[in-house]
């Protein structure tokens, strides 16, 4: 039994503002930069970039669909035993990631 809680929200269909998060997200926006206080956060300078890693406790949702494969493909996937599912999408992952950043 998952106790996972999922929740779908519909960003067409929001519940409106409260007129107190009305007034909080109007006095935000007219502070100037200046008077945010930061000193709580460090700042993140390139040697914080050069080590960070990816978030090691992500782990995207599966979605079940159906897709249709010519058939050599499938068998190429299928050939070296158990876990083609796996295979497949780590090859659609890191075409979708070699995409991502070849945009940039």
């Amino acid at each position: 039994m998952s106790k996972t809680v999922r929740y779908e929200l519909d960003l067409n269909a929001l519940p409106p503002l409260t007129e107190a998060q009305k007034a909080e997200l109007q006095a935000l926006s007219e502070m100037p930069d200046s008077d945010i206080d930061y000193s709580d956060i460090p700042p993140l300078d390139e040697t914080f970039w050069q080590n960070a890693v990816a978030n090691p406790f992500y782990k995207p949702t599966k979605t079940s669909t159906t897709v249709r494969l010519d058939a050599d493909v499938l068998a190429w996937l299928k050939r070296p035993g158990r876990g083609y599912q796996t295979r497949l999408n780590a090859i659609l992952r890191d075409a979708m990631l070699r995409s991502l950043h070849h945009k940039r």
